[in-house]
């Protein structure tokens, strides 16, 4: 059974001003809505919600046509580019406002957490705003007394439980708004990106509690987060907004690593650029197999090599190269130095062009997304050397073959190692 169901849901602001702007236009508005029964005037006009480019119209769509469903007792992740509308979503649910079009149904109660200090009175105590809450979500005052201690000491706020919330640092809020949302019982938990004010011992905590309420009681939880890790160690579904619109929904960690990958689509198995005055430059990058066909996509049961080529104008003293696989939520996975291995130190490289082969046996990366990133300096103050450095240049998906035996390799790192039996 649907907990929660977004039916075509759409809110439009107007840029810059509460009313249509006019007196006709607010007018012309009432008339057509509740005299002639038509549909609201406005919304035939409107633009996508991209908070990077000015538009021509003062209409835009913060969201707009959201249908997907949540299912009882899912954990569902709600991510995005900043102004992509999650907040907005969640306030609809929460009926902080209500939507232009459309119509959101949902079953049971919902408490609801979406910015440091929701729903409290500054200059009462923590105490009283938990009754406060709590008769807001309609429950009785002996269903709150039950869980109070629970709340305060999950909170870690007992010593100021009897100070007016005002005098609360943004953490101490965050940590009680939080207990009060998550033991009071609802149907539906709503947690926006406020987790992220707290410690981290608190997040631990926080994250551990929704997994509690959403698998051990059967509660439906909606998060929002900008953190990943979170959101995949949490949710079971995600979906991914942009510009007000639903990009794509389903499994979490399939989900994650779409938004992920976004900004990266224009690196690819090779990089060029033109041969400039430089001492030192490395001027083009590619990713060949063994045979030396140029793939970005490689099994991690198989060897590849990371080919550079140089243009070397004036021997530049104690230069030496470094690159790093890292994964597309900014974790580097492997890293090397070209002084790692004598022999193939870069300041050795001739006058003129040449080219450098780095061979990347396999299973020494896990299966995934990554961006090779490539820099080039020198150990010694030396004046007037000058070095050309691309950084980020390639990207490579490694695949795991061991998921066609229903067991895929996690982590970032595959190696083989000997087992050695000793008596």
């Amino acid at each position: 059974m649907n907990a929660i169901e977004f039916d075509h849901i759409g809110k439009q602001y107007r840029l810059g001003l509460v009313s249509t702007g006019t007196f006709s236009h607010d007018l012309n508005r009432w008339w057509t809505m509740n005299v002639r029964h038509k549909e609201d005037p406005n919304l035939k006009i409107g633009e996508t919600n991209d908070r990077s480019h000015k538009g021509e119209s003062n209409y835009v769509w913060a969201l707009k046509d959201i249908n997907f469903s949540v299912e009882e007792g899912d954990v569902v992740g709600i991510i995005g580019k900043n102004g992509a509308g999650k907040s907005t979503l969640l306030k609809l649910l929460s009926r902080v406002t209500t939507p232009t079009v459309g119509e959101i149904r949902a079953r049971g109660r919902i408490a609801s957490l979406l910015e440091v200090g929701t729903g409290f009175h500054p200059e009462m105590t923590g105490r009283e705003n938990i009754y406060m809450n709590g008769a807001i979500m309609g429950m009785t005052k002996a269903e709150i007394s039950r869980k109070l201690d629970e709340i305060v000491d999950f909170s870690g706020c007992e010593r100021y439980i009897d100070t007016p919330v005002k005098r609360y640092s943004s953490g101490m809020t965050v940590r009680l708004g939080f207990a009060i949302a998550a033991h009071l019982e609802p149907e539906i938990l709503v947690v926006d990106e406020v987790l992220a004010v707290g410690d981290a011992e608190f997040q631990k905590k926080a994250i551990g509690k929704m997994q509690d309420v959403s698998k051990g009681e059967g509660r439906t939880v909606l998060f929002v987060s900008h953190n990943m890790a979170s959101i995949r160690s949490l949710c079971n579904h995600c979906a991914l907004l942009e510009n007000g619109t639903v990009k794509a929904i389903g499994e979490a960690n399939e989900i994650c690593n779409l938004y992920l990958q976004s900004g990266t689509e224009k690196l690819s198995a090779e990089w060029e650029t033109p041969i400039i005055d430089k001492n030192f430059q490395m001027y083009r990058a590619e990713l060949v197999d063994t045979e030396g066909k140029k793939r970005n996509g490689f099994s991690c049961d198989e060897d590849f090599i990371l080919r550079l080529y140089f243009n070397v104008k004036e021997r530049v003293p104690g230069v030496y190269g470094y690159l790093h696989f890292q994964r597309a939520d900014g974790v580097i996975a492997w890293t090397m130095d070209s002084n790692d291995v004598e022999y193939n130190k870069l300041e050795q490289l001739p006058i003129g062009k040449s080219v450098v082969d780095i061979k990347i046996p396999k299973r020494t990366i896990g299966h995934g997304q990554y961006v090779i990133c490539l820099n080039y300096t020198s150990n010694q103050n030396a004046s007037g050397w000058n070095v050309d450095s691309p950084l980020d240049c390639l990207q490579v998906s490694i695949s795991d073959d061991s998921t066609n035996r229903g067991n895929q390799r996690g982590g970032y790192l595959s190696t083989i190692l000997p087992w050695e039996i000793k008596k």
